[in-house]
């Protein structure tokens, strides 16, 4: 009787789940949310003449990460040869000569030097290469800086100063970099 009760419940599981509809496969959209891309800060500086040159150019600026920034700047009018960039620590041109702009940005108290190599103000760059005609086109990444946010990374409101020859590296505190030729102020374009 056992088994009898075993088969029957056995045959009725059976027919139950053959009367049972197949169970439809449930249509799955898949939606892709396209995000528009986050705009990152940026900043420019119109460079102006100092000390009677006749250099000017642009410079630009864009966040590229955490504490990196794309620096790009393109100069007319310096005598060719090299020249030395750096970050200044006041946004300020009004001086004909530029000496409004303050000394070196350097916010840790560093000695002056080559960035990238011991120590280096947060505002030692790099020496551009004017070409015969006193052009210079030139962009590189610069590690440590932020547009906004900490005092000690932020570039908004430095000025940006060309200067007459190039830095040696080495003397203290200015790389022997001559004269202030041209001048800018950093400030925000999309914050």
């Amino acid at each position: 009787m056992r088994l009898q009760s075993v088969s029957i419940t056995a045959i009725f599981l059976t027919l139950l789940m053959a009367c049972t509809p197949a169970k439809k496969e449930e249509a799955t959209e898949t939606t892709t949310e396209e995000t528009a891309p986050v705009a990152q800060p940026t900043a420019s500086a119109t460079m102006s003449s100092a000390s009677g040159s006749t250099a000017n150019g642009t410079a630009s600026f864009t966040q590229t990460g955490d504490m990196m920034v794309r620096m790009s700047i393109e100069m007319t009018g310096l005598t060719p040869g090299e020249h030395a960039l750096h970050l200044h620590e006041n946004g300020d041109c009004s001086a004909p000569d530029a000496t409004s702009a303050g000394g070196h940005w350097n916010p840790s108290g560093m000695s002056h030097g080559k960035r990238g190599e011991g120590e280096f103000h947060a505002g030692d760059v790099i020496n551009l290469t004017a070409d015969a005609d006193g052009n210079v086109s030139w962009s590189e990444e610069i590690e440590g800086w932020t547009i906004g946010g900490n005092e000690s990374t932020n570039i908004l409101g430095k000025g940006i100063i060309v200067h007459a020859t190039l830095d040696d590296f080495t003397t203290q505190p200015t790389g022997a970099a001559g004269g202030r030729v041209a001048c800018g102020v950093i400030s925000a374009s999309n914050m």
